[in-house]
């Protein structure tokens, strides 16, 4: 069969199994069938700064809290500034409104959870909370990632002050192995960079002292408040695991992307069934968790070029673990702006993104002729087979750099294996930051011109 042939064939098998996204909640019927009573739903993006993405997963996400069970959604966010948001949308008084909940995120990229979609899915959650009683039984919102080691060690540190003032002085003494030199302080990458070149010492053990020493304690902590005075320990035991992960993680990452990629991932997973396990004793019935990440850290890494190359990720973790009782749903854009830098620190832009490349999955979806769209593909074989090729897909995270495309942004995969459902969104836009800058509004000229000019 001549290629144009084949290709117009392969459009058309698509084009009939397509589900076609209109806006209604129907339109997810057939997801939520295969969904069935899973108990982890990994819901990705194709990139960091797309609003279409972040608004159909926080939809999407509400009804699998509104009826399908759902108590948690865990985030590629930090966990101290995700809990933050977590005791908003929970009832602390203290926080007066969803903009003051997202105040933490002030690492860059900001933009990933400081933004429109983020401030109003935060304050659904909280408005949903306020029918749900007892507390444990509101819905939370929860950081799954490690970037936070000094923000972490702070958190520990105020809490032990407030339980435990003697605890707090060690500590601080534990901690300040972290502080070796002004420079190295609160610049996590610096740190590394002079550990892993012996420049300063290296902090490991100290960490693994606090976290001891912290759990020993764990009894007489709880003890005090009941339902309190558990989720702040565990909380504050969270923040010295992840002192712990994040001094490896900045140690490793002047070794190789593999074992950084791979560590980061695993504490990831491991920090998703340490919150299970809390919330399923807090509520007495096993919990049903959403995680939103990246495309990247949700697709099965087995049917990747990453995966080939040493990577796992969450999503093969997860799926290796718990089988069909996990679900993975991705995304993916043909064209359309997007919110990222240009260099890492960099300021947010709304970039232009170029039509994807040809031989590749988001170039094929085009081509099928249907704007929005989604695809089942668990035990879907009459469409597997017709995408079960490795193709190219496209991936933006935070840095977006159309000057190198195909070498920046594209890798090969096998897409019905990788995920059990796919949402391709034809046209995407940018998502809108809480403050914008100069630089990002420089890009309506481009979606402007040449009607609005």
């Amino acid at each position: 069969m001549p290629e144009s042939a084949a290709h117009a064939h392969l459009t058309q098998e698509i084009r009939k199994h397509a589900i076609s996204l209109t806006g209604r909640t129907a339109d997810y019927s057939a997801l939520c069938q295969m969904i069935g009573d899973a108990r982890y739903v990994l819901i990705g993006e194709a990139t960091h700064g797309s609003d279409e993405f972040y608004r159909i997963r926080a939809e999407f996400t509400k009804q699998l809290i509104k009826y399908g069970g759902f108590s948690a959604v865990a985030v590629e966010g930090d966990w101290p500034d995700c809990y933050r948001i977590n005791r908003y949308v929970r009832g602390d008084e203290n926080i007066h409104n969803a903009q003051s909940a997202v105040a933490e995120f002030t690492r860059f990229p900001s933009w990933m959870w400081r933004n429109e979609v983020i401030v109003e899915f935060a304050d659904w959650l909280k408005s949903y909370n306020e029918k749900k009683h007892p507390a444990q039984n509101r819905v939370g919102f929860y950081g799954l990632d490690l970037y936070s080691l000094y923000a972490s060690i702070q958190a520990v540190i105020a809490y032990l002050d407030k339980v435990d003032t003697a605890a707090a002085e060690r500590a601080r003494g534990y901690y300040a192995c972290f502080d070796h030199g002004h420079k190295l302080a609160h610049d996590p990458q610096e740190y590394g960079y002079a550990a892993t070149l012996g420049i300063t010492p290296d902090c490991e053990r100290q960490a693994i002292l606090q976290m001891i020493e912290l759990r020993h304690k764990a009894f007489d902590y709880m003890k005090r408040d009941g339902f309190v005075a558990e989720d702040e320990f565990i909380y504050a035991e969270q923040n010295a695991k992840i002192v712990i992960d994040a001094e490896k993680y900045y140690r490793e990452m002047f070794r190789g992307r593999s074992s950084s990629w791979n560590l980061r991932d695993k504490h990831m997973v491991e920090t998703l069934y340490a919150l299970a396990d809390h919330l399923s004793v807090q509520r007495g019935e096993q919990t049903k968790i959403v995680v939103w990440a990246h495309n990247s850290h949700v697709g099965d890494a087995r049917a990747t070029e990453m995966g080939q190359q040493g990577e796992w990720n969450v999503g093969q973790l997860v799926r290796e673990a718990h089988g069909r009782d996990a679900a993975l749903i991705g995304f993916s854009t043909y064209s359309g702006t997007v919110t990222a830098a240009s260099n890492w620190d960099g300021d947010a832009e709304r970039k232009a993104v170029l039509p994807a490349m040809k031989e590749s999955y988001e170039h094929l979806f085009h081509d099928v002729g249907i704007k929005d769209f989604m695809l089942i593909l668990r035990d879907n074989q009459a469409l597997n087979q017709h995408l079960g090729l490795s193709r190219l897909q496209r991936a933006i995270g935070v840095l977006y750099k159309p000057e190198t495309e195909r070498m920046s942004h594209y890798f090969f995969s096998k897409l019905p294996e990788q995920f059990d459902a796919v949402i391709h969104i034809d046209e995407t836009h940018a998502l809108k930051p809480l403050e914008t800058t100069a630089l990002w509004h420089k890009g309506e000229v481009f979606e402007t011109y040449p009607s609005g000019m």
